[in-house]
């Protein structure tokens, strides 16, 4: 399935010498200095990360950290959510700097362990996904569902198996997980799509024959699009074009394919805060879960 398909950084960290002599380190191989384009938007996407990232990650963190009442039930995972991918962002310039001066072997084995987090962090988006699917289309289980403490079980549970990933990749090496890999972004591509397709199929139904939608029920149906849009965006490419990855040339796959697929899963770590922060009330936008409403079908998400 996705046997063959490390990600940019994996494709250094399985060298164990550099790329050749006079050959730039961040070409990884000789025959990749005719096709550099992948590589130039990969280390795009790395300093997008880090000069939007890391200050909207932060600013995530801060507000949901800050908020004291009135709060989102997915809060929880929007929150982890933020930390691993800050985390991811600040560790751009690190391996910026091995690719393209350093390229120490024990660097590489930090890449790898921040790569295997960066790799299982949709597994995030996948609880949140879930939680307004609840809020929505079963508001009456989502009432007796409402403590937080389950979501933070969940959130711990996904934490022990992004770094039970993170170590395995870092200390086994890439295709040890490569299996496990793609079934984690096969099932969380396949439920983000489900939770976000039900959600507007139902709120779309709910005002079946009405003038107009409810403005709470019209900043739903936004939000679940915007969201939806950025899963296939950022989660199809992979699950679109790694299976086919025995019929690509060694250049495509190497030296373009693999390179932008992965970057644009990584530019994930900037534009999933940007939705956070302008769907947030300060941005007039409306929240999953953060009340059912005082009539049952009045819920925001």
């Amino acid at each position: 399935m996705f046997n063959a398909t490390p990600s940019a950084a994996d494709l250094s960290v399985n060298s164990t010498a550099p790329s050749g002599p006079g050959t730039p380190p961040w070409y990884q191989f000789p025959v990749c200095a005719a096709s550099p384009w992948a590589f130039i938007f990969y280390f795009g996407v790395k300093v997008l990360n880090l000069a939007v990232g890391t200050p909207c990650n932060a600013l995530v963190i801060w507000q949901i950290a800050s908020r004291k009442s009135d709060a989102c039930t997915s809060d929880v995972f929007v929150f982890n959510l933020a930390v691993l991918d800050a985390f991811f962002c600040l560790m751009s310039p690190v391996d910026m700097l091995n690719r393209l001066l350093l390229d120490d072997r024990r660097v590489w084995f930090l890449q790898r362990f921040a790569y295997g987090l960066k790799d299982l962090a949709p597994l995030f988006l996948v609880c949140i996904c879930l939680d307004r699917y609840v809020a929505v289309v079963h508001p009456m289980l989502f009432t007796g569902i409402r403590d937080n403490k389950i979501r933070i079980g969940a959130s711990a549970a996904v934490w022990g198996l992004v770094l039970a990933y993170g170590l395995a990749k870092c200390i086994l090496g890439v295709v040890s997980v490569s299996e496990v890999f793609g079934g984690v972004i096969l099932f969380a591509f396949a439920v983000m799509v489900f939770c976000n397709v039900s959600v507007v199929w139902v709120l779309r139904r709910s005002v079946a024959g009405k003038e107009a939608l409810h403005p709470v029920k019209k900043r739903a149906l936004r939000t679940v699009l915007v969201v939806l849009a950025i899963v296939v965006s950022n989660y199809l490419p992979p699950v679109a074009l790694m299976p086919f990855a025995s019929y690509y040339t060694f250049v495509a796959f190497r030296c373009q394919i693999s390179v932008a697929v992965f970057a644009i899963m990584d530019l994930s770590c900037s534009v999933e805060p940007l939705l956070f922060i302008t769907k947030t009330d300060r941005a007039g936008g409306g929240c999953c879960g953060r009340r059912l409403s005082e009539k049952k079908h009045d819920v925001a998400v």
